[in-house]
């Protein structure tokens, strides 16, 4: 979709917006927490995303995979910064055929700076000179396809001479097809309300969407703000001069300089805020937090999960829970899948999951993977690692790279109990009765709707655990399970292969949704991720040590385990009533 359309929505209905902007980084290890990060970030809603590109289209695949894939496995619209200078229109055209072939439709035309900071012209390695020829180029060869965004320049592209230049130069490239503006960082609000309308006054109509970037430290600010020759209110520099060398408190004023600026500008009617967040996560947060700047939970999850904007994936409505922490994964290995379910799921052998081509790895670098989880050396060792995870104590394990989801932290202390018993979880969702839509903790979906969930929880657990809770479970007619090991050796009490809903969704006007279901076959797909992040995880160690075995041989002796209480009417923690007296506990592990 167009962002100059959603922008134009949310401006008719008069409500406040926001968007990211983030760089491709020059390692595959930090294009991998990158990705970790735009996905954290959806949850707060953005609008769309953007991603720059270096000089010269060095980044040119990069910044067009890093769109794509925000698109269609994080939901969020994405928009491809393009610079011309001096850049081969052989890159330029290759890259906006690839753009429309994987449904990118947002393009920030840039006319772009060489490294040293010159921006001579060299006919013989580009065509275009100016970002205007840039627009003139994408508008006529491709009509309407493309949301075409051009910069603007508060304070002058290259100072303050330039301004009435520079709005010249803007009206021109909205003559050749520009839909909207994103300006350049900047921190004096009224010159930046002054220029806004100076643009208007010159028949500049485009949406503006003001840059903020929260100061993050004193050096790189001032070398920030002098290379793209920002002028500073003395304010600023005066509250900053006796705190500079502290860090923390220079994030905490900037976060407070943000705050002060958006209301400003809030207050004089701009609804749009463009947030440079240079890959950085907590000033954007704590900023709109500050703001109250909540999108609507129908916003934000249409659906449990975020839907993909794959025009291929389109109308798809149905998952497999067992993702839930993997999109990245399962989007990857059903991508070649000819239809998506939408309104039920299908056969998931036909066509099948696609081969894990190169395997799971733990995210984090190994000496941060040591400093977060130690050296295990014993069952007891692992078990406690999983206990902190559910209280919070750790914000990841292997197979999640970011804390407990909100919901499941209502069951918080019966998974510490369960996992200091030796079950340990990787999935869990606690029973939900009919909370309304609108909930911020279990709600999804269009508005004065109504949604339902099942209790489900999905752990390892040792053979005779195991045992001993499919015992318990034969006396627990409304609780079904598969339990499986590395091997594919599978039990189980379902006598069919069909879907088992365990959230849905009642809206007026609409037939009941069922958005996540547990299924055999896509189970046993899951499991061959599930246990190789224990292989994973064990490299992090010396091979022959004995953290590395004891990771090796859970993975190799243990089984992965689901188990649904399909009455959803009991209360979240009933299900963990199966665990009593199950398990070694200890004490030492959960206090």
């Amino acid at each position: 979709m167009k962002i100059v359309d959603k922008i134009n929505k949310a401006l008719d209905d008069d409500r406040c917006f926001w968007s990211f902007e983030y760089f491709p980084p020059k390692t595959q290890q930090g294009v991998m927490n990158l990705y970790d990060r735009i996905e954290r970030m959806c949850k707060l809603g953005p609008l769309f995303i953007d991603v720059t590109w270096r000089w010269g289209g060095r980044s040119s695949d990069l910044t067009l995979e890093l769109c794509s894939n925000s698109q269609t496995v994080y939901g969020v619209e994405a928009n491809m910064h393009m610079t011309c200078t001096n850049t081969n229109f052989g890159l330029i055209k290759e890259a906006l055929e690839k753009a429309k072939d994987q449904g990118v439709q947002n393009v920030l035309a840039l006319r772009g700076d060489l490294p040293d900071g010159t921006v001579e012209f060299d006919p013989s390695v580009g065509e275009f000179k100016y970002a205007t020829d840039l627009v003139k180029y994408i508008r006529s060869t491709y009509g309407g396809y493309f949301c075409i965004a051009v910069a603007g320049y508060p304070e002058g592209c290259q100072g303050p001479e330039d301004v009435e230049k520079d709005i010249q130069y803007l009206k021109e490239k909205q003559d050749a097809g520009a839909d909207i503006v994103v300006t350049q960082l900047f921190y004096d609000v009224d010159n930046f309300m002054a220029w806004v309308a100076k643009c208007r006054q010159a028949g500049i109509t485009m949406p503006i969407l003001p840059g903020i970037m929260p100061i993050q430290n004193y050096g790189g600010f001032k070398r920030m703000t002098e290379l793209c020759r920002i002028k500073v209110p003395q304010e600023i520099w005066d509250r900053l001069e006796p705190i500079k060398d502290d860090d923390q408190a220079v994030k905490d004023y900037g976060i407070e300089v943000a705050v002060e600026m958006i209301s400003k500008m809030k207050a004089g009617g701009v609804r749009g805020f463009h947030f440079y967040t240079i890959n950085l996560e907590r000033s954007t947060r704590l900023v709109l937090e500050k703001l109250n700047f909540v999108p609507a939970v129908s916003e934000v999850r249409p659906l449990p999960w975020k839907p993909s904007l794959s025009e291929k994936r389109a109308g798809e409505n149905v998952r497999p829970i067992f993702w839930r922490n993997h999109a990245r994964s399962y989007i990857k290995r059903t991508e070649m899948w000819d239809e998506f379910p939408n309104g039920r799921w299908g056969d998931a052998r036909s066509p099948a999951y696609g081969e894990l081509i190169h395997g799971v790895q733990v995210r984090l670098p190994a000496d941060q993977a040591l400093r977060k989880w130690g050296t295990p050396e014993s069952i007891d060792d692992v078990t406690g690692i999983f206990v902190r995870y559910c209280q919070g104590r750790l914000d990841s394990l292997p197979w999640s790279d970011t804390q407990l989801q909100a919901e499941s932290t209502a069951i918080q202390d019966q998974l510490a109990q369960i996992n200091g018993a030796g079950f340990l979880t990787i999935n869990s969702q606690p029973s939900c009765n009919g909370a309304p839509s609108s909930d911020k903790v279990h709600g999804w979906g269009p508005s004065n709707g109504f949604v339902y969930k099942k209790a489900y929880l999905e752990f390892f657990v040792s053979p005779a655990n195991m045992q001993a809770l499919l015992r318990r479970l034969a006396t627990a007619p409304t609780v079904t399970y598969y339990a499986v090991n590395k091997a594919g050796e599978l039990f189980t009490n379902c006598a069919e292969d069909s879907p088992n809903a365990v959230t849905w969704g009642v809206f007026p006007g609409k037939e009941i949704l069922q958005p996540t279901i547990v299924e055999r076959v896509s189970f046993l797909a899951w499991k061959d991720e599930a246990f190789d992040f224990w292989n994973a995880w064990s490299k992090v160690y010396a091979e022959q040590g004995p953290a590395s075995a004891l990771l090796r041989g859970i993975c190799s002796e243990w089984y992965l385990m689901n188990i649904v209480e399909n009455n959803f009417q009991s209360q979240p923690e009933s299900i963990f009533e199966l665990f009593d007296g199950l398990g070694s506990q200890s004490k030492e592990l959960i206090n």
